[in-house]
């Protein structure tokens, strides 16, 4: 299952199972689970911890030094979890000393030529679409699915089961449950089909819709707007991840 022409460093632990083709490269300093299957021309590089049942495609690079110019070397992690699908040419940079590491999560699939950048943390369930740029620092949460190109401007907080048009350049904060789309990207009515794909009821739906109504329909600025969500007595669990998002979670203030 481990080509002959393969470089694996005596210092990486490889769990069993795992196949590795031709011409990959693995540092020192690796750890990968059980199950992977590294394709041929890859890189698996210093600091990167992988889970179980992960697909690296060809010409991926896994664990690669920062494009911080504040990076000097000092030793970082990327930690990676369970089923994640990594297509080619995908880019996939380790932490600084900011915050040490750069996380990704499970089940996400990352397609080709897109990019994470340093000390980025990726919940599960994602999709980053081809040729897509993550910069630095950015928070993408569960099932949220970037399309193609899509620039992403460092220190971004992107919420859960967000759809963002291909093309997209985001640099605000976007909130959960949301489409964004058009040329400046903007609120552009709920991710419905997403929402209903992963199993939200009519009800949950509907309360989700009745906040941003208030935050984006109602002409009233951001605060008084949760103030009437709180105030109506529809504050599901939905709701109240709404209004964490936007008083606890978002410093750049959310998209417009």
């Amino acid at each position: 299952m481990i080509s002959p022409l393969a470089y694996i460093h005596p210092g990486a632990k490889l769990g069993e199972n795992c196949t590795v083709e031709p011409f990959v490269y693995i540092d020192d300093n690796v750890v990968i689970g059980d199950n992977c299957h590294i394709m041929a021309h890859a890189s698996v590089l210093s600091g990167t911890r992988m889970g179980k049942n992960n697909k690296i495609h060809h010409g991926a690079v896994v664990g690669g030094i920062p494009q911080d110019l504040k990076f000097v070397g000092e030793e970082t992690t990327l930690e990676m979890g369970d089923n994640n699908m990594v297509r080619e040419n995908v880019t996939l940079n380790r932490g600084t000393a900011s915050k040490g590491k750069t996380v990704i999560g499970s089940n996400n699939l990352f397609m080709e030529n897109s990019h994470i950048g340093h000390d980025s943390v990726i919940g599960s369930g994602c999709i980053i679409g081809n040729s897509t740029k993550i910069a630095g620092e950015v928070t993408i949460s569960d099932n949220a699915i970037l399309s193609a190109c899509v620039l992403v401007h460092q220190f971004t907080h992107i919420g859960s089961y967000v759809m963002i048009q291909g093309g997209s350049r985001i640099n605000k904060d976007i909130p959960p449950y949301i489409i964004v789309a058009r040329e400046p990207a903007k609120y552009s009515g709920l991710n419905i089909v997403g929402l209903r794909r992963r199993g939200f009821s009519n009800e949950s739906i509907k309360s989700i819709h009745a906040a941003y109504r208030h935050i984006y329909e109602s002409g009233t600025i951001v605060s008084t707007a949760l103030a009437r969500i709180k105030e109506s007595g529809n504050v599901t669990p939905e709701v109240e991840y709404i209004i964490d998002f936007v008083e606890k979670v978002s410093e750049r203030g959310i998209i417009g």
